[in-house]
């Protein structure tokens, strides 16, 4: 997997996994910066290729009274900040095929939700953009199937294409991760395993999302000792008052000495 076709990526060398982290959604300028700029001193210190991950609207709610963004081109700027103030890529999501030219003009990595991944015109628009495309796999999909995102992307005349598992719906309020699926998505394109939102519960009888964050770690070691290319994961100073997903959230005071045992596992399985 080449790296180097994302702009301002450093570690690329490092032999390392790569990691896409952030808040779920964009709040505000201080919190962005400040969450970017601790996950950066985290990873430069473990040479982790870094993308920085924040959504700038979140479409998807259960609730039509919940959090869905700080206005658009607001948040997308605040994702241009990040960028030049700390020089790293970023990556937010899409849900309109609208959006896709749109996000492109500020972000480095184009992300396509779970929900929407079949949405043939939508992952064009994506595509069409020339941008790295990051297809979450449907909740609702097996592996194979992904194999037919990945040639949607690649027949708009893009290579540049991921694949991010989330889990598998698992009777009505759980997700589960098949770590089977791993190796068999790479054999389409790079691939990610997101390990917050595979701990998400949803569906939950308040329409706010659970999640079971203790269990981050478990996801993520095993993702790592089956080979995953990437990891993706959402972190906060304060996941209790996160406006989106804080459920299910690392708390970033955590994330160091999480990265730094699974670099630990990295070096040993490459070393088989």
């Amino acid at each position: 997997m080449d790296l180097n076709l994302v702009p301002n990526i450093k570690h690329t060398k490092s032999n390392n996994f790569f990691l896409l982290a952030g808040p779920c959604a964009i709040e505000g300028e201080e919190m962005a910066l400040r969450i970017a700029e601790h996950i950066l001193k985290v990873t430069d210190k473990l040479e982790i290729p870094f993308v920085f991950k924040g959504s700038f609207k979140k479409a998807n709610r259960s609730r039509i009274d919940s959090f869905s963004g700080i206005g658009d081109e607001k948040a997308l700027k605040i994702l241009r900040k990040v960028s030049e103030t700390f020089n790293i890529p970023t990556v937010t999501d899409i849900h309109e095929v609208t959006d896709a030219a749109m996000a492109a003009e500020y972000v480095d990595v184009l992300q396509i939700p779970a929900f929407l991944v079949r949405q043939t015109d939508l992952v064009v628009a994506a595509a069409n953009t020339g941008k790295v495309v990051n297809l979450k796999k449907g909740q609702f999909m097996s592996p194979a199937s992904m194999k037919h995102a990945v040639q949607k992307v690649k027949d708009s005349g893009n290579e540049k294409v991921w694949i991010t598992d989330r889990g598998t719906m698992f009777g009505y309020q759980d997700m589960i991760v098949d770590f089977r699926g791993i190796p068999e998505m790479q054999q389409f394109a790079p691939t990610i395993l997101d390990i917050t939102h595979s701990l998400q519960q949803p569906n939950q009888s308040s329409g706010v999302t659970g999640g079971k964050p203790e269990l981050i770690e478990t996801i993520a070691r095993a993702g790592i000792a089956v080979g995953v290319d990437g990891l993706f994961l959402e972190t906060h100073f304060d996941p209790s008052i996160a406006k989106s997903d804080g459920a299910n959230m690392l708390d970033i005071k955590y994330l160091e000495n999480l990265l730094t045992r699974l670099v630990a596992i990295r070096k040993t399985i490459n070393s088989f």
